[in-house]
């Protein structure tokens, strides 16, 4: 059953033309917008919708499926009204929500709607925005997390054609117990990290946060993996339980680097990772699962453990600094982390030389490099 939160409550009362919905983790900002705009779909013969966001993987691990589990969760989803190849939804009113990625230029410039919906805005560009907005009729929803100040702050928080409302994890009383207390242990840790400061202030709280100190600028996103690309090999970060698997490839292009995510979930066992890595191409690891990696060998898998010594991880820091990566917009999680993965700093503000921040799929990259930029590495060389 569908429970309305005080969030739903909160951003139903916003009426202005713009309407921004920003807010910390779990705070349902997207839960809370989708079923306002099936309201407004079966109320609105024809009516026009549409939900954008940075990608197409992200839209089908967010929105999409948000707005597919809300309509089931209501006894309105009819699976013949969904297009899986169009990515739109056709009410029996004549009404449609159409998904669609920002990195689509032929739909940012395309045609106009009544409604629009960008989920995560932060993640787009301001002119990304503006061709999307100025091709709107009626209202817009923006949503977000305040990670540090953008756009929107400076565009559009002013605007008097703008209403913001700011939530937290408190409006969302469908939130599971087990959640609210994760989410409150970073309230403890803010006292003495200033990473799980920012990190409160953001993600329990609402508010906009600052990124200082972010270790890789050195990345930009690509749709496609151009067909020139070189598969060099593979990068893989044991999970099961709690942390994911990790497993991304590492590609050669035009003297840059592509990674592409290929796997990032718990519960993996090592004969499900050995069927995500090719034959004959090098795969490097955690080497502080040795028996893993022997057992994924023996499944005729070309995988070695990482060389560490002393300062390893910033060893292998250094060496992804000094590259050029493209990242594949489908490797949701690498993206996340690669925005997130910032130096530590002590008490007193002073930064100390450790990373701070989740780091599953950059694990796996950094230990794949460390053996194939590592000076040493024809010594490691597995081919």
């Amino acid at each position: 059953m569908f429970q309305r939160t005080t969030a739903q409550s909160k951003i139903a009362g916003l009426r202005k033309r713009v309407r921004i919905v920003r807010g910390g983790t779990s705070s349902s900002k997207t839960f809370s917008i989708i079923p306002l705009l099936i309201d407004y779909a079966v109320k609105n013969p024809n009516v026009e919708i549409s939900v954008v966001a940075e990608s197409i993987p992200h839209l089908r691990r967010g929105a999409i499926r948000d707005f597919l589990k809300i309509m089931d969760m209501v006894g309105m989803y009819d699976p013949n009204k969904w297009n899986k190849s169009t990515l739109t939804y056709q009410f029996s009113n004549g009404a449609f929500v159409e998904f669609f990625s920002a990195d689509q230029p032929d739909k940012l410039r395309g045609a106009r709607r009544d409604v629009l919906f960008i989920n995560e805005c932060n993640n787009i560009e301001w002119e990304s925005y503006y061709q999307l907005a100025i091709r709107t009729r009626r209202f817009i929803y923006l949503d977000y997390n305040p990670v540090t100040e953008f756009w929107v702050d400076t565009e559009l928080v002013s605007d008097p054609d703008s209403d913001m409302v700011v939530l937290t994890y408190k409006d969302n009383e469908a939130l599971d117990a087990s959640i609210v207390t994760e989410i409150e242990k970073a309230r403890d840790k803010a006292a003495t990290s200033s990473y799980w400061a920012n990190w409160w202030r953001v993600y329990g709280l609402g508010e906009i946060g600052n990124l200082e100190g972010v270790i890789f600028n050195n990345w930009k996103t690509i749709d496609q993996i151009p067909p020139e690309a070189r598969l060099l090999g593979l990068g893989v970060d044991f999970g099961f339980t709690n942390d994911p698997t990790a497993i991304v490839e590492i590609y050669q292009y035009d003297n840059q680097r592509i990674l592409n995510q290929i796997v990032y979930r718990t519960g993996m066992i090592n004969s499900d990772i050995a069927k995500q890595l090719p034959d004959h191409i090098r795969v490097y690891a955690d080497s502080a699962e040795p028996k893993s990696i022997e057992e994924i060998r023996r499944y005729g898998k070309q995988i070695k453990g990482v060389t560490k010594g002393k300062d390893s991880i910033n060893f292998g820091i250094q060496l992804m600094q000094g590259q050029e990566y493209l990242v594949t917009s489908q490797s949701v999680e690498l993206i996340k982390e690669l925005r997130g993965y910032c130096w530590d700093t002590d008490k007193g503000g002073n930064r100390m030389n450790l990373p701070t921040g989740t780091h599953h799929a950059i694990d796996a990259v950094r230990y794949f490099e460390m053996e194939s930029l590592n000076t040493n590495y024809g010594k490691y060389d597995i081919r």
